[in-house]
């Protein structure tokens, strides 16, 4: 491939009332997240569109001043089982915290759905950003930052240890001679770690992919070690092209470290495109959904979304600085630095995207988009495109025309 031409691959973060916090109001917008055919239609369009990824969050804790698709949400690993059997191409990925749960059911889990879809799961690893999530775990406070990356360091590594247990061709089933199995193939594990204890093997044979598609998006500097060590894609919600562009040299380069190259990881960026049959309209779009905003309920939200309460400061003052111990601070530091590069005071910088990927365009067309997008890739700062639609049901089919090859294959972007 020449080197004015680099691969974009496209995923959509799956939101079922829409990324936009008002985009449930739209006409014609589902107003639901727990609603099971809602979601498959979406993959379906995706899958159709050549989308390559269809992802979901998760959250563990309930606000009801949250997002309207986080006030209810499938748990994430069964909504994709669920998916599984409406779509045949696509990449399922689901969050699952390390901080609330043990390697053992989150290797047999995402094990599972590896069968289910014949290699198509995908483990989003987190942290858990919200200090009142463990309230719902038998505890009275949340791990500190760099705690909670010790024990996903660990958490990670017993995963993959587990998939590792069965060789390839470890079952035999001979019915000729009743051999089952071929002991010499699967091992046990005998993990002893600082915060886990796990003797294996697990009782699944290996999956189609070996070890399923690890998704990581923290950008600290705990998150940023643990993406260079054990991730094969990495969500940023860097926005700005010089940002983003140091941002991706960075984790490049942490990789050596750990044996690992930069080919092995792929960034993939948060955009929510807004677009229209002309610039006129796509305004108009986004202007109604911003009319159906108020700075109080933005505010509130995005306290939720970034890890620090902003809701008793002066609406027309300047962006307070996230403090030291900001839950989630790779997003608190780009939102306040975004702000305070624009000037913008909170009513301004936190009311347009509610917590979520900065609106994309306004754009004319689809085309207008992708050409946006594939130069951001050509630059250099990224290789694929997550999106996170503002409102829901969406028509992935109208990126199709734009050249995907495949069902899986990669698009092919020119400078």
């Amino acid at each position: 491939m020449s080197a004015k031409q680099r691969e974009m691959h496209f995923g959509v973060f799956v939101l079922g009332t829409g990324n936009h916090s008002a985009g449930w109001r739209y006409d014609g917008a589902a107003t639901s997240n727990n609603d099971l055919s809602v979601i498959q239609e979406i993959a379906r369009h995706a899958e159709r569109g050549k989308f390559d990824l269809l992802f979901v969050s998760d959250g563990l804790v309930m606000d009801p001043g949250d997002h309207p698709s986080f006030l209810c949400r499938f748990e994430p690993t069964t909504l994709i089982s669920a998916l599984s059997a409406s779509t045949s191409h696509i990449g399922l990925g689901a969050t699952v915290s390390t901080s609330f749960g043990e390697p053992y059911h989150v290797a047999r889990t995402f094990g599972s759905i590896d069968h289910i879809t014949k290699g198509r799961a995908a483990w989003n690893v987190v942290t858990s950003s919200a200090g009142k999530a463990a309230l719902n775990f038998s505890r009275e406070a949340h791990m500190e930052h760099d705690l909670r990356y010790e024990v996903a360091q660990e958490f990670v590594d017993v995963v993959k240890g587990l998939w590792d247990c069965w060789e390839d061709g470890a079952i035999v089933a001979d019915k000729a001679t009743g051999v089952y199995i071929d002991p010499s193939k699967v091992r046990p594990l005998d993990h002893r770690g600082r915060f886990f204890q796990v003797k294996g093997p697990i009782n699944m044979a290996r999956g189609p992919q070996g070890h399923p598609i690890i998704i990581q998006a923290g950008g600290s500097e705990a998150g940023l070690e643990l993406a260079a060590r054990t991730a094969d894609v990495v969500f940023s919600v860097v926005q700005e092209l010089s940002g983003a562009r140091r941002a991706y040299r960075d984790l490049k380069k942490r990789m050596a470290k750990y044996g690992r190259t930069p080919d092995q990881i792929t960034v993939l960026p948060g955009v929510m495109p807004i677009i229209g049959s002309t610039e006129a309209e796509a305004r108009d779009k986004l202007s109604l959904l911003q009319s159906w905003l108020t700075p109080t309920n933005a505010l509130t939200l995005v306290t939720s979304r970034i890890g620090y309460d902003v809701t008793g400061f002066p609406l027309d003052g300047p962006v307070p600085a996230p403090p030291s111990d900001a839950s989630s601070q790779t997003f608190s530091r780009v939102l306040y630095e975004t702000a305070r590069r624009e000037k913008h005071d909170p009513a301004r910088s936190l009311q347009p995207d509610r917590g979520c990927p900065r609106p994309l365009g306004p754009f004319r067309d689809p085309q207008a988009h992708c050409r946006h997008a594939g130069g951001m890739v050509c630059r250099g700062s990224r290789g694929r495109v997550q999106h996170p639609s503002p409102l829901l049901p969406w028509r992935a089919g109208r990126l199709r025309r734009l050249g995907r090859a495949g069902a899986s294959g990669p698009r092919v972007v020119s400078a």
